[in-house]
């Protein structure tokens, strides 16, 4: 004990002491801003991109061709485009008013050349309900030849 009734400390003691607080304070400071960086720290991210489709032949058998996906319907870019070929040489405002169909009064429209009962029956919903509009033209008779044929791969005539 000390002349004054006090314990005496080493200044060696008091030092280790003193650094040992200091330190417990700047770990507790330190780790919120660990824990913002850590795996568990929650980040924005980015919405998905929206897709974009050309406003061509490209895009519509394109943008058919995610439509069909989501719903199961197969098909393939190659099999929807020697289609449309055969049908409108890529003219989604083709109308054939001379064939047995257009005797009948319904007459065959659009990329694929579906018939308005056709249409109808076959519309994929999430497309346009006009068998002009290129993408539901191309979705419903996509559809139709999925249901008689397989798939549109397997039509190589009129159908």
């Amino acid at each position: 004990m000390s002349a004054n009734g006090q314990h005496s400390r080493s200044r060696t003691a008091r030092l280790a002491r003193t650094l040992a607080v200091a330190g417990t304070g700047a770990a507790m400071l330190a780790l919120p801003l660990i824990g913002a960086t850590g795996a568990s720290a929650a980040t924005p991210t980015a919405a998905p991109a929206a897709v974009s489709y050309t406003s061509n032949l490209d895009g519509w058998i394109r943008q058919s061709l995610d439509i069909m996906a989501a719903k199961g319907i197969p098909g393939s870019y190659n099999g929807i485009y020697r289609n449309i070929m055969r049908e409108s040489s890529g003219n989604p405002n083709a109308i054939n008013n001379w064939d047995s169909n257009a005797a009948k009064g319904t007459p065959s429209k659009g990329l694929l050349q579906v018939i308005d009962p056709t249409f109808a029956a076959y519309h994929v919903s999430g497309t346009a309900y006009n068998p002009f509009d290129p993408v539901a033209n191309i979705t419903a008779a996509c559809n139709y030849a999925a249901d008689r044929y397989g798939s549109i791969d397997n039509v190589y005539g009129a159908y």
